[in-house]
This record gives structure tokens, sequence and C-alpha cells, in this order.
């Protein structure tokens, strides 16, 4: 028995990578294409964020872990729920309306959006039946329905929440030297950081664990290599209340 989808409640999943090698945040877009069988005329051709209907056994996180297992492969990855998206008008573009009676949408729907953090190489691109391709944040290409609205509003949040929590960790490899950490926090916030003054910060910081590694396979003097213990950070976080019970 197939699972019956809520027709007028979706997800989005906004799916940012970050690439060490150019230095570059990341969104991960799925082609979208329609023409006409008899003539070919091309209706649609953009790209778009992957989503999907929520079924109607499934939470909201289920439903978002569903779409990114299915577009990448990939499980336990960190996600943030930021917003609901419901303007009458989201889907009533003249050039979605094509899709939509194509893929019998409901124009009325609302859609949860989530975004979601990773390193570009751990999706495979080769052999993926969704045709996606990375994007830079800040150079996107001509988008369907409101998704570059949902996608700049995830990327305002992440600039907010990256200063306040070490969500950057989650954009990087397991092994990362400090300039890697600058690198990708100039590229999240668009700014140049202070290298000597970041160095020392990051350096003090217990959470941020060095390793007995050094790059290899770089001409340059190979760096110190370092790791985030997550166990560490929430240790020294750990909520205080107020009154024990």
């Amino acid at each position: 028995m197939k699972p019956q989808k809520i027709l007028n409640i979706s997800v989005d999943c906004v799916v940012f990578g970050y690439d060490i090698n150019t230095k570059s945040l990341n969104v991960l877009l799925e082609k979208r294409f329609l023409a006409t069988e008899k003539e070919s005329q091309i209706l649609v051709d953009d790209y778009v964020l992957t989503g999907y209907h929520i079924y109607e056994h499934e939470t909201l996180d289920e439903s978002a872990a569903r779409v990114l297992e299915e577009l990448t492969g990939l499980t336990n990855i960190y996600k943030k729920q930021f917003k609901a998206f419901g303007d009458p008008k989201r889907l009533m573009d003249e050039k979605d309306l094509p899709w939509i009676r194509n893929e019998e949408f409901n124009s009325r729907t609302i859609t949860i959006a989530y975004y979601f953090l990773l390193n570009t190489e751990d999706v495979k691109l080769k052999n993926n039946d969704h045709n996606v391709k990375w994007f830079p944040v800040r150079k996107l290409p001509e988008l369907g329905f409101d998704h570059e609205q949902i996608i700049k509003e995830a990327y305002e949040d992440l600039k907010t929440k990256c200063l306040s929590e070490p969500i950057i960790f989650e954009l990087l490899p397991d092994k990362f030297t400090i300039n890697d950490v600058q690198d990708a926090y100039q590229s999240i916030l668009a700014i140049e950081i202070d290298n000597r003054n970041f160095r020392k910060k990051i350096i003090s910081k217990k959470y941020i664990i060095p390793l007995d590694e050094k790059q290899v396979g770089v001409s340059k003097k190979p760096a110190q290599l370092y790791m985030f213990s997550r166990d560490i950070y929430e240790k020294m976080f750990k909520k205080n209340y107020l009154i024990s019970m």
C-alpha cells in the first residue's frame, strides 16, 4: 500500500554544501525541465530546490530527512527547520503553471523549509537520478516558484546561527586546518577576518582538538590538522537551570 500524501503541505530542502577546494558555500539544486510532446516546445527550463509532499504517517522532520536521503543517499545530517512559506501566489507565477498542471500539484501548497549542512564531497553527483548540481549561494541560476526567497532566508539564518553555534564544522571534513575554518567563515559571512587574531581564538577553544597529523599531498608546508569535539562542546555549554528538580 502506497503512503498517502498530504496534498497541500510539503517540505523544501535547502542543501548547503561547502567546497573546501574552491572555498565556496554552495546550494544543491535540481534541474526542472518540461516540454510539449508533439511540438517539443519548452515550457519550463530552470532549477528548483528538492522537496515533496508530506506523507500522512510522517512528522515534518521525518519527511525532510526522507527527501534528503532520496536526493543524496545521506542520513543523520545537520538540519534546521527555519520557516513556513504560505503565500497564496507562491506557486502561481506564469512560468510555474505548466509544471503545476503537469505534476497535478495543489496550487495552494504550504511548504515547511529546512536547511541541511554538509561537505560537497559527501554528495555523489554522478549517476544521481535527480539531475542535481551545485551552485554558489551568491550566483544562483533562474529558479522556480519562490525558491530564491527560500534560499535567501535560509542563508540569512545560517549566517546568524554560525556566529553563536559551532555549525561551521558540519560543513568541513572531520579533519581540518585552522585556515580551513577561517576560509569557511569568510565564505559564509562574505568578510575578511584577521588571520592572527582568529587563529589565537580558535586554538584556545578546548573543543578544537589538535591531532598528531599534518596535511598530505600539498605543495606548501603542511599545516597542523584539528578536529571538532562535540562531546566537549556540549559539556562546556550545558544548560544550568536556576531551579533543580
